[in-house]
């Protein structure tokens, strides 16, 4: 007799079934998924303008275009530019950008390079808004005097943190965030102090929300804070102690006595404040009237933002700027002046 084949058990048949079957259709659904996710988010849509920044990996670009709304899945988006090998090609600048496109035609475009009609303008941390008002003139971006009148169009209806922002030319000052920006040479002057306030507003996350609510404090009163923190601050590592200053002053009643009010009012950096400076009568000389000044008196950073809504604890009370950038804390008025004694004489 001839021997008898061993059959192949049932549950081992089932199982080698189950990983055939994974093993066809896993590709199949990723091709599926893979395939949807690179279509355009819709049949028709307005171009947008789409800025990518210097040093942005194909990662951050990917968030950035999801966010907007103009690709489907940031995900599928990543994996297209690694199979394109397209992080390292990808350059900065202006970019018109349509939901209506596919992914791999967003990415066509990208890889071609950025507009070449536009104009590239860095607002660094701390400029005022006659600063950015004059750099953004000198590229050719409206008159100042348009610029000023864009800046009176903007109101709660278009910006809700605006709503504590009074009259004023100059009523902006705080809210046009200091970032590196791409504008097309065609942009009103309406649109283009709209990139700025539409930059601040990334700022107000949900976090800073709910900090901004257990500190009690307006949107306006920590742009406030913040303004003054930049233009004392030089040091990054300073920030947040400075912050910590202003809030124990504050706390205590005293007055700010902050140098960069004054030079607000001047209009220009004084190494240092004559007796007449500091009795000037303006509402912004926080040498002779407590309390915060009645707006900011620059366009912060992140940083002093941040600051602003995370002072130091601490029990300083008094500070002083020594030759090298940084500061010299004090506690007391008497070690106060032998700080100053040791470093601004």
């Amino acid at each position: 007799m001839g021997r008898r084949r061993r059959s192949t058990p049932a549950r081992k048949r089932v199982g080698l079934y189950t990983v055939v079957i994974f093993l066809v259709l896993v590709p199949i659904c990723l091709g599926f998924w893979w395939s949807e996710n690179l279509k355009p988010v819709a049949d028709s849509g307005q171009e947008q303008v789409f800025v990518l920044q210097e040093g942005m990996s194909a990662s951050q670009i990917a968030k950035a275009l999801e966010e907007m709304g103009i690709i489907r899945s940031a995900e599928a988006f990543r994996q297209l530019c690694r199979v394109e090998k397209a992080d390292a090609k990808l350059k900065a600048g202006m970019y018109y950008l349509s939901p209506a496109l596919s992914s791999r035609e967003i990415l066509d475009i990208l890889l071609q390079g950025p507009e070449p009609d536009y104009i590239k303008v860095t607002i660094p941390e701390g400029y005022t808004v006659a600063e950015i008002v004059s750099t953004l003139a000198k590229n050719g971006l409206g008159t100042e005097k348009e610029l000023y009148q864009a800046m009176q169009s903007f109101g709660t209806k278009d910006y809700s943190f605006l709503k504590d922002v009074p009259d004023g030319e100059t009523r902006l000052e705080g809210f046009l965030f200091p970032d590196t920006y791409f504008f097309d040479r065609q942009s009103t002057p309406r649109e283009v102090i709209n990139r700025f306030l539409e930059r601040f507003e990334k700022e107000l996350t949900a976090q800073v929300k709910a900090r901004l609510e257990e500190l009690n404090t307006s949107v306006y009163a920590w742009v406030t804070k913040a303004s003054i923190v930049e233009r004392e601050a030089v040091k990054q590592e300073e920030r947040a102690i400075i912050a910590g200053v202003f809030e124990n002053r504050l706390r205590l009643g005293m007055p700010l006595q902050s140098c960069a009010t004054v030079q607000y009012i001047l209009g220009e950096v004084k190494p240092v404040l004559s007796i007449e400076d500091t009795e000037i009568d303006s509402p912004y000389n926080t040498y002779k009237y407590p309390g915060l000044p009645p707006g900011p008196i620059a366009n912060p950073g992140h940083a002093s933002l941040n600051a602003a809504l995370y002072p130091a604890q601490t029990d300083y009370l008094y500070f002083v700027a020594k030759n090298d950038g940084t500061h010299a804390f004090a506690t007391t008025y008497n070690e106060h002046l032998q700080n100053v004694n040791r470093y601004q004489q």
